[in-house]
């Protein structure tokens, strides 16, 4: 039997990896940011757009099923972040369609803008996609400003029997003052920058692209680990907010993510070896060119892209689990403590997630296509001839 507890975790676990592997799959929006300093004339940035044009329907994707899966399966989450906060996520969804517009459009016949507006138009993809997407994952600890009021459905004096309501105009743009959901957002952006430079590198059959790549990385890299190790420090000793099971009680308690740490040490020990693994793609990926890697190239055979990849999604988890596990409520409310989300009082019935359940089990057919389709598009890197023989190239 399968207890409403356990599905809540479930669920919160399903919804946590979607947004771990959306973060990885911002290596897109990461590569985008730099064509003009990575490319250096026109055939070069055509390269680069055509290597990360392969993959952007795929972040596109995550982004529209960790939003479907929030809503399916905590819907409170979504009417209150996604209904209230709507100048925040209208601003994400509006650098993704710039995004696919400026693919889809750059190089077609009768383009009157000309190709480098549309470049322009993916580098501001590629810069503030990852930025107000990390901003947003930090209100999962630094709070937002809403009221949830559920009594309005039955309360008959109401005028319109809205449950959750921003408590300012700003609508979510108000996330974006607090400095630290700004250290954490740019840290998200060096990071899909990171994986950008990684992913070209492993997939683009051009050396003077690779070699200015591996320059960028270290540029890139060095703010990511500041900005990271900065705002963990911060997470551990900042307060949080817990919930008491016997009465769905919200309190701040101090230094709620550490012992979270503590308690849940094996979601610890993930993110520790995500975090290496993560340390292990790039600073491996920097010394491939020198002595020790030739000598030692064994140890270098899986460097790259695919370590720091699996490090970001295996980090992220760890993070967003962090968030909302060990009775912590995962959406905090600055403006009314007790209008705080928590799994308990933010989730679908039972009947509903635990339909949808079996419905999961289905996933890893999907993955697996995914892993096939991806290994067909990648199958050898991409390069100039490659590009002019493909009439369908970007």
């Amino acid at each position: 039997m399968l207890t409403y507890s356990f599905l809540q975790h479930y669920w919160c676990f399903l919804v946590s990896l979607l947004g771990a592997l959306l973060v990885f799959l911002l290596f897109v929006q990461g590569a985008n940011s730099i064509i003009f300093s990575l490319g250096q004339n026109d055939n070069e940035r055509r390269l680069l757009i055509n290597s990360t044009g392969r993959k952007w329907e795929f972040t596109f994707t995550t982004l529209v099923t960790f939003g479907g899966a929030f809503f399916a399966s905590f819907p409170l989450f979504y009417s209150t972040s996604f209904g209230g906060a709507y100048w925040l996520w209208m601003l994400i969804l509006f650098t993704f369609v710039l995004q696919a517009v400026s693919y889809e459009f750059q190089n077609k016949i009768g383009n009157l803008l000309g190709p480098r507006t549309f470049q322009c138009f993916l580098v501001i993809n590629g810069i503030f996609g990852p930025l107000l997407l990390g901003g947003a994952v930090a209100t999962f600890f630094e709070g937002s400003n809403f009221i949830v009021e559920k009594g309005n459905l039955i309360n008959a004096d109401a005028i319109t029997p809205i449950i959750s309501r921003w408590a300012n105009a700003s609508h979510g743009l108000d996330a974006l003052l607090n400095p630290w959901v700004l250290v954490f957002g740019l840290a998200v952006m060096f990071l899909a920058r990171t994986l950008g430079i990684l992913y070209v590198i492993n997939n683009v059959n051009d050396e003077n692209i690779r070699s200015r790549g591996r320059v960028r990385l270290v540029g890139t890299a060095i703010p990511f680990v500041i900005l990271f190790v900065s705002y963990l420090v911060h997470l551990l000793l900042k307060d949080g907010y817990a919930w008491k099971p016997e009465n769905g009680e919200i309190f701040i308690e101090p230094n709620k993510y550490l012992h979270n740490m503590v308690d849940m040490w094996y979601i610890t020990v993930v993110m520790l070896v995500g975090i290496v693994l993560v340390l292990w793609g790039i600073v491996t990926e920097i010394l491939r060119d020198s002595k020790f890697c030739s000598s030692h190239s064994s140890l270098f055979k899986f460097a790259g892209i695919w370590p720091a990849g699996v490090g970001t999604v295996l980090t992220v988890l760890s993070l967003l689990l962090m968030s909302a596990w060990n009775h912590t409520a995962y959406y905090p409310s600055t403006a009314d403590l007790q209008s705080s989300l928590t799994l308990e009082n933010s989730c679908s019935s039972y009947f509903t997630l635990h339909t949808m359940f079996y419905v999961s089990l289905l996933i890893p057919l999907v993955l697996a296509y995914i892993c096939y389709a991806w290994r067909k598009i990648d199958s050898k890197p991409i390069d100039q001839e490659e590009i002019a023989n493909d009439e369908h190239a970007y």
